[in-house]
């Protein structure tokens, strides 16, 4: 078979097949009278395999080493090109990434286009102090957009910069909530924590509750507490539950008590919130540790609501909890609205 033939048949054009040929590859077996290359039924079967590792991305040295060496082992290749494709692949997704970015600032020419691959660039730095420079001090006074500073607040491990970054979401309000609240549902632990983080610092956003509240039931007890601390300082009974958990726990303690005690400043919420540690009192007479704490956030409660409950303790059978107890007891009583 001629090569124009060859090559209408195998869709491999005449100028890739002579390559082919002065490569080794694929050499015609043999020649017309004419001198014209002439194929058989086994230099088509060849091309049809070369054709094929080629499709696996091999170059066509590892295509001819492949063919020509009985020894070798398909295996580490294709390992191998496995890994540079999930490369290849990588780096496309962070392309793509970054001109969705620069579509979403609607950038008005490409001086802006430009500022907006500073500042992704100095986000992706594997400096941290550059990090946190272009969140605080941005290019050209460039803001950075929001989505931007989302996705990186979100994958930042560094405590300095996430705090820079969870200081400029805080300035955009609600849109920056959207942006940050697909993290508190994401499968990974250390995104959910720093998204409430985030959320948590975005005091004055309407939509921060929302998203807090669901952050309650979340099976990781750090994502729980963030929850319950941000939303018991913006008045939300539903982190009652969670905070008296972390007095009882002993794991910020002393803030979840604090916050227990502003919330105790309505008077429907000092009744649930008694009730649940004179429950926890007489759930835990084994545990001296256990009563201080709660013996604390007692003390953090209206007098009127707690000195019953300290008077109690003054009788512990744990000579600590029952001196700590009237300490508390006697601090209550010397408040001015006692």
């Amino acid at each position: 078979m001629l090569i124009g033939e060859v090559a209408r048949r195998s869709g491999v054009s005449t100028r890739m097949l002579r390559h082919y040929d002065s490569l080794g590859l694929v050499r015609p077996t043999g020649r017309t009278v004419g001198g014209y290359r002439e194929y058989s039924a086994e230099d088509i079967r060849r091309i049809f395999h070369v054709e094929s590792l080629r499709s696996l991305g091999l170059s066509l040295r590892e295509v001819g080493r492949a063919l020509e060496d009985p020894a070798f082992t398909p295996s580490a290749l294709v390992g191998d090109l496995i890994q540079r494709t999930e490369d290849r692949l990588k780096r496309e997704q962070e392309l793509l990434e970054r001109l969705r970015t620069v579509d979403a600032s609607t950038p008005d020419g490409w001086e802006d286009v430009l500022r907006i691959v500073e500042l992704l660039h100095g986000l992706n730095s594997p400096s941290a102090a550059r990090r946190q420079q272009t969140v605080l001090g941005p290019a050209e006074d460039v803001p950075v957009p929001t989505d931007l500073l989302a996705a990186a607040v979100l994958a930042e491990s560094d405590p300095n910069v996430a705090g820079a970054l969870r200081w400029a979401l805080a300035r955009a309000g609600d849109e920056a909530v959207a942006s940050v609240a697909p993290g508190v549902y994401s499968e990974n632990v250390d995104t959910r924590r720093r998204a409430v983080l985030a959320i948590a610092e975005m005091s004055d956003s309407p939509g921060a509750a929302a998203v807090l509240t669901d952050a309650l039931g979340d099976v990781d007890p750090p994502v729980r507490r963030h929850a319950a601390l941000a939303l018991g300082k913006r008045g939300a009974t539903a982190a009652v539950p969670t905070l008296i958990a972390m007095v009882v726990e002993g794991t910020n303690d002393v803030e979840a008590a604090e916050v227990l005690g502003t919330l105790s400043l309505d008077p429907a919420c000092s009744d649930q919130i008694m009730t649940a540690l004179t429950v926890e009192l007489t759930a835990h007479t084994t545990d001296p540790a256990v009563r201080i704490r709660l013996a604390q956030a007692l003390a953090e409660m209206p007098p009127a609501s707690a000195q019953s409950a300290l008077q109690q303790l003054t009788h512990d059978d744990d000579r600590t909890v029952a001196l700590t107890a009237m300490a508390f007891l006697k601090m209550l009583k010397e408040r001015p609205n006692a």
